[in-house]
């Protein structure tokens, strides 16, 4: 059985920057992650916020159970609850490849947590498109 590969969180962070750039992410908000200074949110079709305290508290909760990278996020008001889907990278090099296939094709793997009823949160794809060097979500 072939050892698995550990791969250090540089290697990662340059994996979530390639895939902003792909995404056309506005370059402040790439810097300001790549500095580590903020995570970035796309509201209401790709306008641009910082996470607040209780926003980046959940997300850095999130990265350190599931052992991912989030690079950005994106906040939903749905019928069913107020929803963030954030944007992340594994550590699973093999994957990455396929990652961006489907980035191109206008689809990414997220977890969508669902901050009013949080037993509905959950890992799948969604719909998503460049706008106004943020992001939104089409599906």
């Amino acid at each position: 059985m072939a050892e698995k590969q550990v791969l250090s969180e540089q290697e990662i962070i340059e994996e979530c920057v390639k895939r902003m750039k792909l995404l056309k992410i506005h370059e402040n908000v790439i810097q300001e992650f790549q500095t580590g200074e903020h995570i970035n949110l796309s509201e209401r079709n790709g306008i641009l916020y910082w996470l607040n305290d209780d926003e980046e508290k959940h997300v850095k909760d999130f990265e350190k159970e599931y052992h991912v990278k989030v690079y950005h996020v994106i906040k939903n008001f749905f019928e069913f609850g107020v929803c963030y889907s954030y944007l992340y990278t594994s550590g699973v090099k093999e994957e990455w490849p396929e990652d961006r296939k489907d980035l191109r094709s206008g689809y990414a793997w997220a977890y969508v947590y669902n901050e009013t009823e949080p037993d509905f949160s959950e890992f799948g794809t969604i719909g998503i498109r460049s706008s106004i060097g943020g992001i939104a979500r089409t599906a």
